[in-house]
């Protein structure tokens, strides 16, 4: 590895180096209580894919180069120099852990393993190692919002085919526009991911709900946070900032995209507007009566999978499980606390890699197959879009025998009149 490389690599990790980071670094007691959390480790048991393992690839270069003992005596600090196989071991590291956070909530000292593997995301970015394509599909993002005025009529034509599937779910008012955008003042600024699943459910329920309500130009997906690369991060979020601080809403929610609604739920810093999951906007049209939903639509057992970044690391646990009681009878759950339900294994970019990364999610998340037969559900509902398709994923490689469902779509599907409403 050329100097000049080494030492913008060593650049980028200093400047991850907060005293949370610090102390993360600093903190490890190697007591093993986090290597069974990890969804990865329990269907493959393997020491590189402990937690702890995949954080000392990045604490031995913390020791080599930013403490005196791994610099005068490397082989007592267990440092180890920055050269092409470190990485290579960064590369291992990074994109074998989902940032799924179950093994913070087991760690006796909160040791945030995804924020370490942050600096490898970002060191892998600064050396040009990172998955290409991710990086490509975060350019694409952001080249959309540098020029979206060229492509708006577009967008807003392909809106209009979409139109009649929406109001086959909910009929409309005469006047009211099925799908709008651009509406000033807005109370609610959705925005979806690309693709008429996640639209058509969505405006069904905000009309239904007599929102005020405008879809966004943008898709949700921040690329720039599965690749580990702030800048892009933040131009890809800066899109919806701006948006909805030019209409002027009060509230942007977000679909079921679990990364999206926890880039802009907890890096936006204070704003005008909320931000919200679709999933807390439904539970609140259901506690507020704006929609009524017809009970036991859909047969068998039901269970729920929580999407890590929406759940455990958005705190959006209750809300799910509550529209649920509003859906079925025959809810199950498939862990005792929301908070500890296994990672699908699809997070953190594998998804988006597709093949690529196909036979390592398949066989690290075994023990998510498992749960979920545990509970002999027919129906599999999750709320989010890497989840979905990894479910899918697992469903038909494990013969899971379930069918997988978004949460939203079950909504939209299980609309009524309310007694109120009928003519």
């Amino acid at each position: 590895m050329e100097d000049n490389l080494r030492e913008k690599l060593l650049t980028a990790f200093e400047g991850k180096l907060t005293k949370t980071i610090e102390m993360y670094l600093e903190t490890c007691a190697r007591c093993g209580i986090c290597t069974t959390s990890c969804h990865v480790f329990r269907s493959m048991p393997r020491p590189e894919y402990s937690p702890a393992a995949r954080a000392e690839v990045v604490r031995k270069l913390y020791k080599k180069y930013f403490k005196l003992q791994g610099k005068l005596l490397p082989s007592w600090g267990e440092a180890k120099v920055l050269d092409d196989t470190a990485l290579d071991d960064l590369n291992k590291a990074a994109y074998s852990c989902t940032g799924c956070r179950r093994c913070m909530i087991h760690c006796p000292f909160g040791i945030d393993t995804q924020q370490i593997m942050s600096i490898a995301k970002l060191m892998l970015v600064v050396a040009q190692a990172e998955p290409e394509i991710l990086s490509m599909l975060a350019d694409v993002s952001i080249s959309k919002g540098e020029s979206i005025d060229l492509i708006k009529q577009g967008f807003i034509d392909g809106l209009k085919r979409l139109e009649a599937d929406v109001v086959g779910k909910w009929k409309l008012e005469a006047g009211q526009i099925p799908i709008p955008t651009e509406v000033q003042g807005a109370d609610v600024l959705y925005v979806a991911l690309a693709g008429a699943h996640s639209i058509i459910p969505a405006a069904a329920v905000f009309n239904a709900a007599k929102e005020n309500w405008t879809l966004s130009f943008f898709e949700a997906v921040n690329f720039g946070a599965f690749v580990g690369d702030p800048a892009k991060t933040k131009l890809i979020m800066d899109r919806i900032i701006n948006e909805a601080n030019r209409l002027n809403v009060k509230e942007v929610c977000i679909c079921e995209c679990g990364t999206a609604f926890r880039v802009l739920k907890q890096m936006s810093g204070k704003q005008s507007f909320t931000v919200s999951s679709i999933t807390q906007v439904h539970a609140r049209y259901i506690r507020e009566k704006r929609i009524t939903l017809a009970k036991n639509t859909f047969k068998g057992i039901v269970t729920y999978h929580d999407p890590c970044q929406i759940a455990r690391n958005g705190g959006v646990m209750d809300e799910p499980r509550y529209i649920l009681k509003h859906l079925t009878d025959h809810f199950v759950d498939m862990s005792k606390k929301p908070e500890a339900n296994f990672c699908c294994g699809g997070g953190g970019g594998l998804v988006a890699l597709g093949e690529d990364t196909h036979e390592f999610r398949m066989k690290s998340a075994k023990v998510k197959a498992d749960q979920v037969k545990a509970t002999h559900a027919s129906l599999l509902v999750t709320a989010c879009e890497n989840c979905h398709s990894q479910l899918n994923d697992l469903n038909t490689y494990y013969k899971m025998g379930v069918e997988v469902k978004f949460l939203s779509s079950l909504v939209a599907d299980a609309l009524v009149r309310g007694i109120e409403n009928k003519a």
